[in-house]
Order: C-alpha cells, then structure tokens, then sequence
C-alpha cells in the first residue's frame, strides 16, 4: 500500500529498469565505448598526421609507420608491422572481429601520445615536442652563462658535494647517536618530525585586531589610485598593438580590478557610459599577463625603503595557488579534481615574495602536480631571478626538481614530516652506524659524469627562456625507459635532496621559517572569494585569457 500510494508499480518497474541498466553501464569494459566516438576522432586524425614530420627514434619507428597508415589504405599491413602484442591489448582485439581495426587505431594514437611525451617521437621544428638535444643550447654558449650556479667540470661539481656529504651525514649521526634531533627521532629506518609547536609572543592576538581597527574602510580602485600616484604602474600598462601608455590612470586602476575584482561593482556602478565604454577597451587592449608581469616587477627597487622590509629583504619567495571554476563540462579536458569539488576548474599559481608581493603568476590545470611549475615563475621576470629561497609544500618533493633548482642557484625548502627508509643517499663508501637504515644506495657517480655536458646545456636552457622548466621536467619524467639523462638528472636531485633533508632535520629556525612563509598562502581564502564577473567562473580557455582572468582575480 505505501509503494501504491506515493510511487506507482509501474513507475517503480520502470526505475527499477533505468538502474539495472546504469549498473550494467558501469559494470561493461570501457573499450566498449571507444567506438561509439570513433567517427569523430576519424574525422581528424588523418588529417592531422599527414601534416606533421613526424621523426622518431629506431625502437619507436613501428609506431610511426602504423600511425602514419592510419589515413591510408594500409591499416592490415601497418597492423601486421605493429601487433596488437606490442600495444598489451591482445584480448580486444580478439573480440572486436578480424576486419575491425577501430580499437587499434584508437591504441596506436595513445601509443604515439606516449611517445610524444617521452621523447620517442618528436617534431622538427616543434618547442614544446621536438628533439630534446636538438632544442638545448650549444654548450659553448651554456659556458658563456654566467647566471649558472655549477661548474661546468663535473669532478668540480662532486669534490663539493662529497665534502658537504660527509660533514652533514656525520652532524646527523652525531645527533642520532646522542638523540638531539630537534622535534624529531629515527625509529626503524624511518625518520619522523612533530609538528613545530606555536611560538606566538604574548599580546599578539590584541595586537593583531587593534591593527585591523584601525585601517580605514577603503575601496580597492581608490587605494590603486594612491598607489599608482606613488609608483606609477599604469606605466606598464601600454597598448598590446601600438604600445602607448594609458592617459587616465584611473579609468586603467577601475579596468584591473574588473578582470576579476568583486570590489570594482561599485565603482563600475558609478562609472559613466562613456566611462564603462573606455574601461572595456583597456581591458582588452591594455590589462594582459605580460602587462601584469612588468608592473609586478615595479616594487623591487623600492622593496628597501618598504615598511614591509621587517617582514623579509625580498629574496624569499612562496608558493600560493588558487582554484577557480571553468564554465562547460571539463571531464574530457581532465579538468575535474575530486579535492577542490566535482566542477571543473584552473589552478592560478602564484609566486609571492616574503614582502608580500606577487611577481609571477600562471594557469595551470587543476588535476596537474604543482612541482614542475615551481621554477617557471622565478624564469618569467627579473624579480624571480633575484630569489635565493623558494618555500613549498611536499608537492615538490620530486628528485628532478631538487636537481634543476640546485643548478638555477635556488635553495628548495620544503615542508617535510616524514622521511621513509632509503630518504638519502651516499658519494662516499663510509655511512654511519646510526643511519644504516635511513641512508639507501650509492649515486651513480658515472651516469652523472657522462650525462653532465647535457645537464648543463638543460639548465643554460632553462635559464636563457627557450624553454621552460615545466615542460623539461615533465618531458624527462615521462620517460617510460631508463632514459639516461633523465636518470643523472635525477641521481643530482638525490644528492641535493639528501643535503637538504640533513639541514632539515637539524635546523630548525629553517623549519619555522618555512612555516612562517608558507602561512602567507592565507590570502588564497581572500582571492577565492573575489571573483565576481561570468558567476565566478574562468569562462575563457585560451592560456592568455585564463591567465589574465586569474591575475585579475588576486589583483
């Protein structure tokens, strides 16, 4: 009776219909659906392989012959050449008929997608996936470098680190051996750090509302008027085509705060027409990522005579994103990150100086690992180059990016609670008693000595902007073979990160000063608030309007 009276049976058989075949949905083998959008991916990839040159190295050549076959009339000939064994997907292929190649041109175009990443296959005159040796710099001109923070003689470069080696495991041995570990202990192989404890001066808290008592109630166009009257970073602002500055500051102040501001409603409310009218042009014309960078760079001469001086000199910098909304479905971009929700979204990454002041700032998606963006906005501008310390979280905890920040000259700090076994490693053959268990295998002291010209040319590369960093560590973290240099670069990062990890454990005002630093990530909860234009969301996908939309935002 209470089914009857609120769910008919009928519609009840009907439910119970629409489930069962939701559950076999969810039950079928995802190959299944591959053919049901194979007519599109037909549509254009033809097309697209017969205008790339595509080049490869001998073990991939299989592939490309297969790929390349894709648009002709040679798919039985180019499959026989390139075997279901090869792409591990045997039993598919069985099942989906003997005439029906769809499934294998679908895993073929995955194949070469992987391939693309690791290097296997590359494009003549392509930057982001050509020739890995090719897009280097010579090395003449990588010892020409001056910016470079390593020697280009190996033996120069490991006598160093040896000497640092040893000194550093014997202080940790000496700690260990007597339990001095500051907030810290090895039990088993495994070192752990507690949590630092709040070491807040008495009266802080008072201290901290009286301030907030006593700053005026100001709109944000009116304070960036102030400070464009002080500094003059409406300067920086010059037209995308013809490169004039601004003539009203003001008008250029209102267009800033509109790329994302919700504090800019009220002065775009009292605006004019007119004045609406020449605001969206600046917006277009003159408010853009290279425009923001360069007025960004405006505080640094200046940063001396700051009264954000007692906060830090400058060369420190931190970390800080954000998450933004996108419109439209983004599953099929990969754009949907369980953590931050089930909506699309963009990443803003920051870059912000222990004075408080932004200097880098980018889109990245959100389903992506921060720690290859790390060393891209210190690259991006003079201010960047300027950093001595670079504060993050365990997210940069990767070996490639302990090696290449050592080579740029920056000293990683990272946040860190807990170091399993195998944490650290060795040059020397001697290891303490007490760090048997903690300290893993012996660096490869060859690999990096046949590999340095190359790791040496990467990271002249990296600094001289012909690629960014990001991408080069993406490229060799994608080898799906032990890829040489990827693997010297990756035993330089161990041997830095084992330096680190040792003046971790026994330092720790480092330890709160990387606490200190990354606190300063709290103005994250302001920006994700801001946003007030297209409902809060990053509308535009292109990466300059994402990254302009995003810099509006934390403006």
């Amino acid at each position: 009776m209470a089914v009857a009276s609120s769910v008919a049976w009928d519609r009840l058989a009907q439910l119970v219909a629409t489930g069962t075949q939701l559950s076999n949905t969810l039950a079928d083998e995802p190959l299944a659906y591959v053919g049901q959008g194979y007519h599109r991916f037909r549509r254009y990839a033809p097309r697209m392989l017969r205008c790339l040159k595509l080049e490869a190295a001998p073990v991939a050549g299989p592939l490309v012959a297969a790929a390349l076959s894709i648009g002709d009339e040679r798919c039985c000939i180019a499959r026989k050449a390139f075997p279901a064994a090869q792409l591990q997907m045997e039993p598919s292929f069985t099942s989906s008929g003997k005439g029906d190649t769809r499934l294998w041109e679908v895993a073929v175009l995955f194949h070469l997608r992987d391939a693309f990443r690791s290097g296997d296959v590359w494009l003549a005159h392509s930057r982001r996936y050509g020739d890995l040796k090719q897009v280097l710099v010579p090395m003449i001109a990588a010892q020409e470098n001056a910016k470079l923070a390593v020697p280009s003689n190996p033996q120069d470069w490991l006598a160093d680190r040896k000497a640092r080696l040893t000194i550093a495991l014997k202080r940790l041995a000496r700690a260990a051996r007597n339990g001095t570990i500051p907030h810290g202990s090895i039990e088993d192989g495994t070192l752990r750090i507690d949590r630092l404890t709040a070491d807040v001066p008495d009266g802080a808290e008072a201290l901290i509302l009286d301030l907030y008592r006593r700053m005026p109630s100001v709109r944000i166009t009116d304070m960036l008027l102030e400070v464009d009257a002080a500094l003059g970073f409406t300067d920086a602002f010059t037209h995308l085509r013809t490169g004039l500055h601004v003539a009203t500051g003001s008008v250029c102040s209102t267009s800033c705060s509109l790329k994302g501001s919700i504090w800019a409603c009220v002065r775009w409310r009292k605006l004019q027409t007119r004045m609406i009218t020449g605001s969206s042009r600046l917006a277009r014309w003159h408010v853009e990522s290279e425009a923001m960078n360069r007025h960004w760079q405006l505080w640094w001469p200046r940063r001396v005579n700051c009264r954000c001086h007692a906060s830090g000199d400058g060369h420190v910098s931190i970390e800080r994103w954000s998450v933004f909304p996108t419109a439209r479905h983004g599953e099929v971009m990969n754009m949907v990150n369980a953590k931050y929700g089930s909506v699309p979204g963009l990443k803003a990454y920051t870059h912000v100086s222990d004075q408080f002041a932004p200097f880098a700032c980018q889109s990245i998606p959100a389903t992506v690992s921060e720690a290859p963006y790390i060393l891209d906005g210190l690259l991006m501008n003079e201010v960047g180059r300027h950093v001595r310390e670079q504060y993050a979280d365990t997210a940069g905890f990767t070996d490639h990016l302990f090696g290449a920040s050592s080579l740029l000259g920056y000293n990683l700090v990272l946040r860190i609670r807990i170091c399993h076994r195998s944490g650290c490693t060795y040059l020397i053959p001697i290891r303490p008693q007490e760090l048997r268990k903690l300290v893993g295998g012996k660096a490869r002291e060859d690999l990096i000595v046949a590999n340095w010209p190359d790791i040496f040319r990467c990271a002249a590369t990296m600094t001289a902007g012909k690629i960014r960093p990001s991408q080069l560590l993406r490229k060799l973290a994608s080898y799906p073979r032990q890829n040489n240099l990827a693997v010297a670069l990756r035993e330089v990062g161990r041997i830095e990160r084992t330096l680190f990890i040792i003046e971790w454990i026994t330092d720790t005002d480092m330890q709160r000063r990387a606490q200190i630093g990354l606190n300063k990530e709290r103005p994250t909860m302001r920006s994700k608030c801001a946003p007030y234009r297209e409902a809060g969301e990053i509308r535009d996908r292109t990466t300059e309007g994402s990254t302009t939309e995003s810099l509006g935002s934390i403006y």
